[in-house]
């Protein structure tokens, strides 16, 4: 903590780190160059889901150096930190608020050139931003520990660095499990977004991400000759209506609005031209806009593949995966952030955003408390550049932790109506 004692007069003034600020809490110049230094060495580093143990330990010594204790969550990976308890209480009974952040990478290579801090992992990447995100909840874990030991800190925070979120259905229900959420009143979490440009945030109330599941099919039935299909279940043709007409039928069973899609991403069978094979195989997702429809959404899918395989007298076994339900902001909490970053960088920093067909596992916690997701703008500002996430060459204009930094402890300090305060 020394880098931020020693700017301790600066970090105090209202307004020093953007014009239009008003709350204490900025960040110091020093922090800052440390915190972009440490996303670079968690980007050279990067680690798969539950295998995050350097990413781990690095975050442990850190928040130890500052004189807070952190614990390690029961999956092995990923840990929590509260500031501002005393024995895990707080004085007057309120619940923390908890910043979320998820510390594994994507199994892509890095395809980054002329790059000094571009993965050191083959088949290995931080292609999604986390890195981007972990580096935000321990910088802001470090202002509001400081802003605390002054007593400037009115509610207690909780910092939780969450591992697997690429590991359908996430790591989410595991942390619960693990008790992460115990005393969290309410809950925000930020997601970069290349689309928006470094110093702004992106929010919704409402659905912000879409649900995402898997889904694997598979179709049997006696083959044969291509001259006597008549004596055969056509499988090709089975598997090609199922893949056309599945998809139909499923959007027409629920409310257009909901956006319930299944998109295939692979269809496989037969080996020869003449050969009417007796198996066939079919995966992709299953994307929906809507939880309640999400929810639905299991028992519509295996109906649809029943009915047309029936129509072919195919034999189908249908394996659908749960993965993660829509992020469904609560207006409150949204609110929080959109006044949190009008604090500290004025009203043009924040703006409106679609809905994503992206899954988020920072779901599963709306289901048990209010939180909201916001995307912060990793796009240098005037870059024409196509870069997405998920993709070997993402990267982000390192501004981007500084803003999301500033959004957290503005937050932290803002967080005082229900259902963030008491």
């Amino acid at each position: 903590m020394n880098q931020l004692k020693s700017r301790e007069s600066e970090a105090d003034k209202p307004g020093e780190s953007v014009p239009g600020t008003a709350l204490p809490g900025a960040l110091p110049e020093a922090l800052r160059a440390e915190l972009v230094a440490f996303r670079r060495d968690m980007h050279m580093h990067p680690e798969l889901g539950n295998q995050e143990f350097r990413t781990t330990a690095a975050l442990k010594t850190r928040l130890e150096k500052a004189g807070l204790a952190p614990r390690l969550l029961g999956m092995g990976t990923g840990l929590i930190c509260d500031i501002g308890t005393e024995d895990g209480e707080w004085r007057g009974g309120r619940g923390m608020l908890a910043l979320r952040a998820d510390i594994d990478a994507l199994p892509i290579p890095d395809t980054k050139t002329d790059c000094a801090y571009r993965s050191t992992v083959p088949d290995r990447a931080h292609a999604c931003g986390h890195d981007v995100h972990t580096t935000v909840v321990l910088g802001a874990g470090l202002v509001l520990a400081e802003l605390h030991r002054k007593g400037q800190l009115p509610h207690p925070v909780r910092l939780l660095f969450q591992p697997a979120e690429e590991v359908l259905p996430g790591g989410a229900p595991d942390a619960i499990e693990c008790g992460v959420l115990d005393g969290v009143r309410s809950i925000i979490g930020v997601h970069c977004d290349p689309k928006v440009d470094a110093g702004k945030i992106g929010i919704r109330p409402g659905p912000i991400t879409s649900a995402c599941d898997r889904l694997e099919v598979t179709l049997d039935g006696p083959g044969g000759h291509t001259a006597r299909p008549h004596l055969t279940t056509d499988l090709v043709t089975a598997a090609a209506k199922v893949a056309t007409e599945v998809p139909a039928l499923v959007a027409r069973r629920v409310d257009a609005r909901s956006g319930l899609a299944v998109t295939w991403g692979r269809l496989e069978t037969g080996h020869a031209c003449n050969v009417i094979p007796q198996h066939a195989e079919l995966s992709g997702t299953v994307r929906c806009l809507d939880l309640d429809a999400w929810r639905q959404a299991p028992d519509l899918v295996h109906g649809a593949i029943q009915e047309i395989a029936d129509l072919y007298r195919a034999k189908p076994v249908v394996n659908y995966i749960r993965g993660v339900p829509p992020v469904v902001n609560d207006p409150v909490v949204t609110e929080l952030l959109r006044d949190a970053m009008t604090a500290r960088r004025g009203p043009d920093s924040v703006e409106d955003t679609q809905q994503s067909l992206g899954g988020e596992d920072f779901s599963w916690y709306l289901e048990h408390v209010p939180g909201a997701m916001a995307r912060l703008g990793v796009k240098p500002p005037g870059d024409r550049s196509s870069r997405d996430l998920h993709q070997g060459d993402f990267d982000v204009d390192e501004s981007a932790i500084a803003v999301g930094v500033e959004l957290f402890t503005a937050a932290a300090l803002l967080g005082n109506s229900s259902p963030c305060g008491d």
